[in-house]
């Protein structure tokens, strides 16, 4: 097929339903070569099988296009492994990971307990940390035998990480430890030809569908532009997969519906300097005075 990513192979994690779905059916309909991965686990992580993986493979098929489905686990060191290199052994090549997987196990702070938590950072933070660890081991071999690298890793983060979400303690905090990492891959890979981007979409998931059903309900009227469909998300993802997207890296984008910006993260505000040591008396007039000078934060999803 013709398009953006021609000749392009690419391995798109959780990409079984929903916006993961949407970039490989998109991938595929640029011209990429698409490793399906998705564990066919419910919203709470239960379960397991390959026929949401097999269920896109087969319409990327129908319409001309080349896929394999993975069934691995992301989060485990082995299955990230397996899963770069069925990639590899299937097409002969990687260029491009996009990590989309996730679980969700919102609960109130008070109310959160330990298995969720370690479920929710397995998930996320290894799970996009092991699959880009050993695409990045095949890519460094490769260019220091000197063969020319394009590859990237594209992230997936969340409002909630940005900003922090109600209810969304580890969530929050795993998304927002995705977008540090996206930001340590950038400075440290780009002498080996990668480029590391993240997005922070705003799309009806199984994750969003429930938590923000008013928001992220279709339109009634058919012939109106659903900005809340996942598909809408894919075209940014896939262009910072394709060769164009070449010296973009260490950004976050935010994308929902038609719109896209990039995100503008914590940056080195004003500076009160007194010379010497603190009083512990005289830091309070010194922090409300910054204050007083600096925007408030952005409210967090779902305050007030």
């Amino acid at each position: 097929m013709p398009g953006i990513c021609a000749g392009r192979v690419v391995v798109v994690t959780g990409a079984g339903r929903g916006i993961g779905r949407a970039h490989a059916l998109e991938f595929a309909q640029q011209g990429a070569q698409v490793v399906v991965n998705d564990i066919g686990a419910e919203l709470d992580g239960t379960g397991g099988s390959t026929g949401p993986a097999g269920e896109v493979v087969e319409a990327i098929r129908a319409a001309g296009g080349e896929a394999v489905a993975n069934g691995d686990d992301v989060s485990d060191w082995d299955g990230a492994r397996r899963l770069i290199a069925a990639a590899i052994d299937a097409f002969g090549e990687l260029h491009v990971v996009v990590n989309n997987a996730g679980v969700v196990r919102d609960r109130m702070f008070a109310n959160a307990t330990e298995d969720e938590w370690d479920l929710t950072m397995k998930v996320h933070l290894k799970g996009h940390f092991a699959p880009a660890r050993w695409a990045v081991a095949h890519w460094r071999d490769q260019a220091k035998a000197g063969h020319p690298v394009d590859a990237r890793i594209v992230n997936t983060t969340s409002g909630a990480g940005l900003m922090g979400s109600v209810g969304q303690s580890a969530y929050s905090a795993a998304k927002g430890g995705i977008a540090a990492l996206t930001l340590v891959q950038a400075a440290e890979l780009g002498r080996y030809g990668i480029t590391a981007n993240a997005i922070a979409p705003a799309a009806r998931t199984r994750m969003t569908e429930q938590v923000f059903a008013g928001t992220m309900a279709a339109p009634d009227d058919p012939d109106a532009f659903d900005e809340m469909a996942p598909e809408n998300v894919s075209p940014l993802v896939v262009w910072l997969g394709s060769a164009d997207a070449a010296g973009v890296t260490g950004r976050v984008f935010e994308v929902e519906g038609g719109k896209v910006s990039v995100a503008d993260g914590w940056r080195h505000g004003t500076v009160i300097d007194n010379g010497a040591r603190w009083d512990p008396a005289d830091v309070g007039p010194a922090i409300r005075e910054l204050l007083a000078h600096e925007p408030p934060p952005t409210p967090i999803y779902g305050a007030g």
